[in-house]
């Protein structure tokens, strides 16, 4: 049988950055606070995270970073107005993280690492009075309204005033967001959800599989349709993947949609121009064999060598080796699954909530963080956005308890 705890002013489903960040928002304000969490621990997406050294937000100035969400700049812009990346950066601080900036703009706590800002983010949330519940799946709405969770003493009920949705995508389903909300939101219009920030299957040949899987390629730059990112990848078993690849994905993943493959060109000497790069692998001596010649000349690296042969035997021009150096075409096949994604695209549509965030069909309920139809390069934008639309829903529904 159901049993039906003390009324909460706030419900926050959900125990990730957005998550936790609308908790913390919503008790601010005054709200009595629950966050309710499927999994046995909160935040395990961010420690994950915080391997890398936990790229919190960049230091771009402030249009130029909204300019990264693309279509969704129009609803993030407000939200993340109201609690910019300075304003982020305070926060952390404020919980005895420290801060530093990059070479290359962004940010991350001097820890490098996520433990140490989530211990003390929990023990600010407790001395505020914020209740976190592990293990308590949610199952959707009752016929009430109620707020249905499978927990492992059976099945719970709660009835808040106010409820923030903060159920992720579907990236890295074994750390908690597994996409599973969707069927229980049958009535909101949903974009499918899709992989963002990810690699991409090539067809490489055994040779090349056998001896540089798992290589980086350093000092690359990238290009598709108009747009270069200067960067690193690394070749895989299956394709490619690394930075430089997920600063193109979005628009990779549309192609391949849209034409069942996408031809990414790879300049694997940008710091050298063409021109000089011509005079250099100029006149090869007879004796000397393509890959020595290029090794010498061109100053390429092993795994380098390896993509300008493998695009040789695919059929690619040998009268200019320069023009192939600058330009390897590296045909992509498939986006790599969603479960190996950085993150997602797609989710809640816009058309779904108001201003506030709150859902139209479900007054009383919020959502927020990356189960909204955004998606944004990797750079710190995504966890800018996560803590922006939660702080903005936390309030939001603190507000609408009242």
């Amino acid at each position: 049988m159901a049993r039906t705890e003390r009324r909460l002013t706030v419900a926050v489903i959900g125990a990730g950055p957005a998550g936790l960040m609308a908790a913390e928002a919503a008790a601010e304000a005054g709200a009595s606070v629950t966050v309710f969490d499927h999994m046995p621990s909160p935040a395990r997406k961010l420690l994950i995270a915080g391997r890398g050294g936990l790229n919190l937000t960049h230091s771009e100035p402030l249009e130029r970073f909204l300019d990264r969400y693309g279509t969704a700049r129009g609803r993030l812009a407000a939200a993340i107005r109201a609690f910019p990346p300075e304003a982020l950066v305070a926060w952390c601080e404020g919980l005895g993280q420290p801060t530093f900036t990059g070479s290359s703009g962004r940010v991350f706590p001097k820890a490098m690492k996520s433990s140490p800002l989530l211990r003390a983010w929990l023990a600010r949330l407790a001395g505020r009075g914020v209740t976190l519940r592990t293990r308590h799946r949610w199952l959707g709405f009752a016929a009430d309204g109620a707020l249905r969770f499978a927990t492992p003493e059976g099945e719970h009920l709660e009835r808040p005033r106010a409820t923030v949705l903060a159920l992720g995508g579907a990236s890295w389903p074994r750390l908690g967001s597994d996409g599973g909300w969707v069927s229980l939101l049958a009535d909101c219009a949903i974009a499918p959800l899709r992989p963002s920030n990810m690699g991409f299957a090539v067809a490489w040949s055994g040779a090349l599989r056998a001896r540089f899987a798992g290589t980086p390629l350093k000092r690359i730059a990238l290009s598709f349709d108009g747009t270069t990112v200067r960067g690193e990848a690394v070749v895989t078993e299956r394709g490619i993947e690394g930075g430089a690849v997920y600063a193109l994905s979005a628009a990779l993943r549309d192609a391949i949609a849209a034409m069942g493959e996408a031809t990414l060109l790879v300049d694997l000497r940008p710091d050298v121009a063409r021109e000089e790069l011509a005079r250099r692998l100029g006149g090869r001596p007879g004796a000397v064999t393509l890959s020595n010649h290029l090794r010498r000349a061109g100053g390429l690296a092993p795994v380098a060598i390896a993509l300008v042969q493998e695009a040789l035997h695919a059929g690619a021009a040998r009268d200019d080796l320069a023009a192939l150096v600058k330009a390897v075409p590296v045909r992509l096949t498939a986006p790599f699954a969603i479960e190996r994604a950085i993150s997602s695209a797609g989710g809640l549509a816009w058309s779904e909530v108001d201003e506030s965030f709150m859902l139209t069909r479900h007054p009383g309920v919020f959502a927020c963080g990356e189960m909204l139809d955004w998606e944004a390069p990797t750079g710190g934008y995504l966890l800018q956005a996560c803590f922006a639309t939660g702080r903005a829903a936390g309030r939001a529904a603190a507000a609408f308890a009242r």
